[in-house]
């Protein structure tokens, strides 16, 4: 008799055994924390990767921009401020291509700009922007090597653009590896043009 019962129960034990509908939840418990690890870093990346494009973008226009320029207004600035109308205009170009592009400018169309030798400096960090916000250098006298039969030193204009990044993937991460990430990160892009005047 004990040994039909332990027979029985065997034969009422297998099935739940057997069954796995429970699993299916503990997997996807498992994995939806790595799979929105994955989403979110995705959609981060892929977006600063397109504000380093449109950072490069807007440093080749003001680079195209204050090359065009006359390069004699250098010396003897034509307008009230003393800035030179060529660099200027690659200011402008610069700060009105980050808004068209809709990047937050960080308040550099009212930043000051100073001035070392032929290289002209603006910073902002304010409107909400992170980090460091927006730094814009625009060399006049960027000399650079054309390198052909001889070398020769060319001088043209070179404009620097540093940008800080938010992150959003730091606030996803932390689900997975509890630590501390950087969440803001400098982008910088360059572009020289040779001066045509």
């Amino acid at each position: 008799m004990t040994m039909r019962l332990r027979s029985w129960g065997k034969l009422l034990a297998a099935p739940l055994l057997r069954d796995d509908a429970a699993s299916q939840i503990v997997e996807f418990a498992v994995a939806l924390p790595l799979l929105a690890v994955f989403v979110v870093g995705i959609f981060d990346f892929s977006g600063a990767f397109t504000v380093k494009q449109k950072l490069t973008n807007a440093a080749r226009e003001g680079a195209r921009a204050a090359a065009a320029g006359p390069a004699n207004d250098l010396t003897n600035p034509t307008t009230s401020t003393g800035i030179p109308a060529s660099v200027t205009d690659a200011f402008w170009v610069v700060d009105n291509y980050l808004y068209s592009e809709q990047l937050n400018d960080c308040g550099l169309s009212t930043a000051v700009g100073t001035v070392s030798r032929l290289t002209w400096t603006y910073s902002a960090t304010g409107n909400g922007c992170p980090g460091n916000g927006v730094k814009l250098i625009i060399d006049r006298g960027c000399v650079t090597q054309s390198v052909g039969v001889t070398t020769v030193n060319v001088v043209g204009t070179c404009v620097n653009i540093k940008y800080s990044y938010q992150w959003r993937f730091q606030s996803v991460i932390t689900l997975l590896v509890p630590a501390t990430y950087q969440g803001i990160t400098d982008l910088s892009a360059s572009a020289a043009a040779l001066n045509e005047n």
